[in-house]
């Protein structure tokens, strides 16, 4: 299996960058240390806004013109789905409970949020409340997941202190979802974006946010 083609490898404005997402025009990130979102713009590389998030911001996608974030609240790292607005802040009153205290990867398919658990192995669509309206069964750990084109991108492992990553590509329009491990990530990455043109993670351990070609 080819490894991906990187495109760029750019230094992280804060620490251990775990949440990302895009707006069309700006890069989202959250940051495991300093528990606060940035909006980075890609051109010029500078944060153009940041805000507290509520918890440590395990992952986050765009719904529609607001973010969805899995935040890790408590000492007991409770996962907690909040609503950010861009430009103004979190919502103090909206919260989902995640199923099962468990989960960190959004994704949108433009109706629903799709929530990934990384030890179980699960893509977990959610209704309006939070409850669960599908279960898809992938067979590596998640760390990552984004829609392109009505497909589910995710990163993927089986050892996560190793350096064996995959891009996963997940057709969830058929009954039984066509699964395919696509390209190797050499490095431990967290977190998935799709800025029209090619994905971005997080080499985490490095403090660094990563581009790369869509090998598809």
């Amino acid at each position: 299996m080819n490894d991906i083609t990187e495109l760029s490898r750019l230094a992280s404005p804060a620490p251990r960058p775990q949440a990302l997402a895009w707006d069309g025009s700006t890069l989202w990130m959250g940051s495991l240390i300093t528990q606060r979102l940035y909006a980075i713009d890609p051109a010029t590389w500078t944060v153009k806004w940041d805000t507290a998030a509520p918890g440590k911001p395990w992952g986050m996608t765009f719904a529609g013109a607001e973010l969805r974030v899995v935040s890790g609240e408590t000492e007991e790292d409770h996962r907690i789905i909040r609503r950010c607005v861009p430009w103004h802040g979190f919502d103090p009153v909206f919260g989902l409970p995640c199923p099962d205290d468990s989960g960190s990867q959004l994704g949108w398919d433009g109706a629903r949020l799709h929530l990934s658990q990384w030890y179980p192995k699960k893509v977990l669509t959610l209704g309006a409340e939070g409850e669960v309206e599908r279960v898809i069964k992938v067979p590596h750990g998640i760390c990552g997941q984004v829609f392109v084109g009505g497909l589910i991108y995710l990163i993927t492992t089986d050892a996560e202190e190793t350096d064996n990553y995959w891009l996963t590509r997940v057709d969830p329009r058929l009954s039984a979802p066509k699964i395919e491990d696509l390209v190797r990530i050499p490095f431990p990455a967290r977190a998935l974006a799709f800025d029209g043109t090619k994905f971005w993670t997080n080499h985490r351990a490095k403090d660094q946010i990563v581009s790369f070609a869509r090998p598809d």
